[in-house]
């Protein structure tokens, strides 16, 4: 009898096992786009195509992760002559490297919101990096803006041409997600 009341007590008191909230990224409300410099001023753009994968629940990181893919060759400022080069076989070279990447599996809080602790890859050269991100969840919807300034020459995207444009890019994101039931 004490060992099934043991048992019994054991099962009760046995807290559930946390289970990390999936997100389904709206793509529609979200934008994954760059800042920078070239010819003297200011350059934007967007990619039109990508996809994320996001396991987070702020309460319980340990399982949380970011999984992002962007097609290259969706990028685009709206102008041929900044679009050209970065398109072309010197800048991200989509017919070669169609995809960027980002994996983390290590999410951290700050005191500011999130740190997003993993590997960037573009063209073939992988970089670690640390991508800080603002996290509102409101009635199972999320919004999580981020920056990440990095520099071109780390993923080999430039040639001598490209004097006038800045070493460095800022990936500007804006995600907008769905808690998945």
């Amino acid at each position: 009898m004490l060992r099934i009341l043991a048992a019994a007590l054991a099962l009760g008191l046995t807290p559930a096992i946390a289970q990390a909230q999936d997100w389904t990224v709206d793509t529609e409300a979200s934008t994954v786009g760059f800042e920078t410099t070239a010819f003297g001023g200011p350059v934007s753009g967007q990619f039109a195509a990508w996809t994320a994968a996001i396991t987070l629940d702020p309460a319980d990181l340990t399982g949380a992760s970011i999984s992002a893919s962007v097609v290259t060759g969706t990028g685009s400022t709206g102008s041929g002559e900044i679009d050209d080069p970065m398109l072309g076989a010197d800048g991200l070279a989509p017919a070669a490297h169609p995809l960027a990447l980002f994996e983390s599996s290590d999410i951290r809080p700050t005191d500011t919101g999130y740190e997003a602790h993993g590997v960037l890859t573009i063209r073939e050269a992988s970089q670690p990096v640390i991508l800080p991100f603002t996290l509102a969840i409101t009635d199972g919807h999320a919004i999580a803006d981020a920056r990440l300034t990095i520099a071109r020459s780390d993923y080999g995207v430039g040639a001598p041409g490209w004097g006038s444009t800045a070493a460095n890019v800022t990936l500007v994101l804006h995600i907008e997600a769905d808690a998945a039931e």
